[in-house]
């Protein structure tokens, strides 16, 4: 029988599992109010209340379940892929219901011990029955979908504004999403994971909305045992600062995975993925032509919102080979790879870069023994959309014509993104075909977003009690990327030579460059520490090095061996000032607030404590009135088909319930 074949039989018995435990946490509810009905001490009346919650919930939930079942089969994409955001949905309620039955079994089984703490279990219980009130309120606003949607579509026939659907879901309480069911939906093993995440996220908004350093030191330890041993009151803290903090609050968070404490803590699979070349590339933002079949291409200058920059990348080879930028001196290179792993990274358009992807690109390197470039693209909201397209097609088409330089011949270019990052690759192939420019030989993407506008649809609300994305840092990142306000363009002017780079342009360079990336960019502090500039010139042309016959402009820093390229004083001295910090740093919660205190730049939003702390959620309805154009290089789901049919083969990488 073939996985197709016998998928349908998978489908009933999970079927009659769910319907089965959904059975015995009702029988469990009743059993267990009848024992609390006459325990007349508080706990005991709020355990005997929660349970007749739960039966409650759990018959208003079986109702609104078979509605939804009895059309989810409309928005599968075949018979033999049966999924859609319904069904996710409904695999969460699942996941919802075998989480409290193993809660209330061990009120079944421990409430006549003499050790049966009732006042730990009270909470346990109470949160259960928030949780499956929560999800309830969720399947409802389910229903009102299925009626702004037709028969077979998931998204609204007609147009719905993000305003319209956040006054939907303010009925529906979060806060149990992220205090003790956090990740209730996801396996065992990833749930550590998750938590830390979120205890992470809870005292960096201590440290990130104090308003003096010496209140972040007088808070620290208060903070941190409050966050461990309160999990009501990290949940309050993390919704109420999704729902309040500004952009800048979320990229300070996420930029955290760049610092070098976080940087080393995986330090077995770095140990494992030794790499020979690992370098950041500057191109500068010069005329480029391509010659394709005969005929001269001219790529346009990334200049949109923040004028013409410096494109930052990062080259990762596990081997030195012949041709590669900076290793001309060497005589062990082996001959250029066939192929070129072009990366683009996620971060929700606002976040991250190279460098905190680069644990796995270190892999990808060593296990596919080809060069990856990977891109720093320019961020939100400095630089909202286009510019990131824009500046992902003018590296695209650089190292097709600069493959050389990069240790490959070209003939293999395969593009891979996150996230993001994966959507940005869709828009950039869009785009290279609109310009007769050949486009990767494949696309590998991972959980891709192809239509950037908050669209309603089932699998788009799964982000209410996303532990990683909270609901308000998702719509801010959307608004912060293609929001329909502009930004005023700056520095225009262009670089016709690398000598023209001045410490000012590096100051600004760029919209992308995250604070901890200016900290270290390479392996260890050490490699900063140790070694001294070297005479001469601040930056080395690619035409000063041994391979005479190379004439393209690039900057290059920052060797994986320790050694140092020559690289400008400005940078240097910032890396040289931030590395007492560094070092000075001792465990995971200093590590946060130093970061505050030492690279978030101007005035830190102040939010009152009340704010943070407060046991009802903030309303952002006026705060997220925006538009988002309709471009399909911008959402390629909009794409025609004339346009869709350029793509090259592509692997998509989707999230199943990360188990």
């Amino acid at each position: 029988m073939t996985d197709a074949e016998s998928f349908p039989q998978r489908k009933s018995e999970e079927s009659e599992d769910d319907n089965t435990n959904s059975s015995t946490l009702n029988d469990l509810c009743k059993s267990n109010s009848d024992y609390f009905v006459n325990d007349n001490t508080e706990n005991g009346q709020r355990l005997y209340t929660s349970f007749l919650t739960i039966a409650d919930n759990l018959n208003s939930l079986a109702i609104t379940r078979k509605k939804i079942e009895s059309v989810v089969h409309n928005f599968d994409y075949d018979e033999n892929t049966p999924a859609n955001g319904y069904r996710s949905f409904l695999k969460v309620v699942d996941y919802a219901i075998a989480h409290s039955l193993q809660v209330i079994k061990k009120v079944s089984l421990k409430r006549d011990g003499v050790l049966f703490r009732k006042a730990v279990i009270t909470k346990d219980v109470e949160a259960c029955a928030h949780l499956l009130a929560s999800l309830n309120n969720c399947l409802i606003l389910l229903t009102t979908l299925l009626e702004w949607s037709s028969e077979t579509e998931l998204f609204p026939k007609e147009k719905r504004s993000p305003e319209e659907i956040i006054l939907k879901t303010e009925t529906i309480n979060r806060y149990c999403f992220y205090g003790r069911c956090l990740g209730f939906q996801f396996c065992e093993s990833i749930k550590p994971t998750l938590q830390m995440v979120a205890f992470a996220m809870a005292v960096f908004s201590e440290a990130y909305f104090s308003r003096s350093y010496f209140t972040k030191a007088t808070n620290s330890v208060i903070s941190t045992a409050t966050y461990l041993t309160d999990p009501e009151q990290r949940a309050k803290t993390i919704v109420n600062v999704s729902q309040t903090a500004n952009i800048d609050f979320c990229k300070s968070f996420w930029f955290l995975s760049e610092s070098e404490l976080m940087h080393n803590l995986p330090s077995v699979i770095r140990a494992h993925a030794y790499v020979a070349v690992t370098k950041i590339l500057l191109i500068p933002p010069k005329p480029l032509t391509l010659t394709i079949n005969g005929q001269d291409i001219d790529i346009p200058i990334p200049e949109s919102h923040i004028g013409k920059k410096t494109i930052q990348v990062r080259l990762i080879s596990s081997n030195v080979r012949e041709g590669m930028v900076g290793e001309a001196s060497k005589k062990t290179n082996l001959p250029p790879s066939k192929g070129l792993l072009f990366h683009c990274h996620g971060g929700g358009f606002v976040a991250q870069s190279s460098k905190s992807h680069e644990i796995y690109l270190r892999l990808w390197a060593r296990d596919l023994n080809v060069p990856i470039l990977s891109v720093d693209y320019s961020l939100a909201p400095q630089a909202p959309y286009p510019r990131a397209i824009e500046e992902i097609t003018y590296a695209y088409c650089w190292a097709l014509k600069n493959c050389h330089l990069l240790g490959s011949t070209g003939e293999t270019i395969i593009a891979a993104g996150d996230s993001a990052g994966a959507n940005l690759l869709l828009g950039t192939c869009l785009k290279c075909a609109t310009m007769n420019v050949p486009p990767p030989k494949g696309l590998f993407l991972a959980y891709v977003p192809t239509l950037i506008n908050f669209v309603p649809s089932p699998a788009r609300l799964l982000c209410l009690m996303d532990p990683l994305l909270p609901f308000g840092f998702m719509m801010r990142c959307l608004k912060a990327y293609a929001g329909t306000e502009k930004s005023s363009s700056s520095n225009d002017s262009d670089m016709s030579s690398f000598e023209e780079i001045t410490h000012s342009d590096l100051a600004d360079l760029q919209a992308h460059k995250s604070p901890t990336s200016e900290i270290s960019d390479t392996l260890s502090n050490e490699s900063f520490e140790s070694q001294s500039l070297e005479g001469g010139n601040e930056f080395q042309n690619v035409e000063g090095l041994e391979d005479n016959n190379i004439d393209e402009n690039v900057l290059y820093e920052a060797e994986s061996n320790g050694s140092r390229s020559k690289i400008n004083q400005y940078q240097d001295s910032i890396s040289n000032s931030y590395s007492f910090i560094q070092r000075s740093l001792t465990g995971f919660v200093s590590n946060l607030k130093e970061h505050v205190g030492s690279w978030i730049p101007g005035t830190v939003q102040n939010i009152p404590e009340d704010v943070i702390h407060a046991d009802k959620e903030k309303s952002i309805v006026d705060e997220l009135k925006f538009e988002v154009p309709e471009d399909p290089f911008l959402s390629p789901y909009l794409a025609s088909d004339e346009m869709l049919i350029t793509l090259p083969p592509l692997k998509l990488l989707v999230c199943n319930h990360l188990d």
